[in-house]
């Protein structure tokens, strides 16, 4: 991979900012994903059967019922427990963004989680930074994947925020902030 341009010329005050360090991420990503991406359609399907199964009936439903009825079935699964408390407007919320999409268009993200590949084994391949954040309430993607994946990636970092279901980012924006910026504080530090 080449070097990345942004470490050149740039004044300190440039290279310390959040600005600068996005800047140098999004130069990441764009040389990353490609590649990642072109690896990950010569895999298998990530969906195990009873989770092509789950989908399809989740596509039906978006068909036969819309995002009303999508809406009532994810939005419980998709914040924690603590949420559910603490912060019951927050549910509203989530299933008001589901209601801003179309059936169709909820049936077709659904169709690609259900027939992307299986990206398992390409895991111990990632040789750039990789921060993995999880919720410790999550009921999508319990802790111990988190950790699998983690334990998968060599060098890689796990947070693992208390209180906090899938959209962790939603249900702690602070503890999630707080762990993007320690992370990328380590992992764009010039000396």
């Amino acid at each position: 991979m080449e070097a990345c341009p942004h470490k050149a010329g740039m004044g300190d005050e440039v290279k310390s900012s959040r600005i600068g360090r996005m800047a140098r991420l999004g130069w990441l990503s764009r040389r990353a994903i490609p590649l990642a991406w072109k690896r990950l359609r010569q895999t298998a399907d990530a969906d195990s059967d009873e989770a092509r199964a789950g989908r399809d009936r989740m596509i039906k439903l978006a068909a036969d019922e819309g995002p009303a009825a999508i809406a009532r079935e994810m939005v419980p699964k998709l914040v924690g427990e603590t949420t559910k408390k603490l912060q019951p407007d927050l549910l509203e919320a989530v299933r008001r963004l589901i209601m801003m999409n179309s059936a169709e268009g909820i049936s077709t993200a659904l169709g690609a989680l259900r027939d992307r590949p299986d990206s398992t084994p390409l895991l111990a391949a990632i040789d750039f930074p990789t921060l993995i954040i999880a919720g410790n309430e999550d009921a999508i993607i319990p802790v111990t994947e988190a950790q699998a994946m983690h334990r998968a990636i060599p060098g890689s970092s796990l947070v693992v925020l208390p209180r906090a279901g899938h959209l962790s980012n939603l249900e702690d924006p602070f503890g999630w902030r707080t762990a993007l910026d320690h992370w990328l504080g380590g992992v764009w530090s010039f000396k």
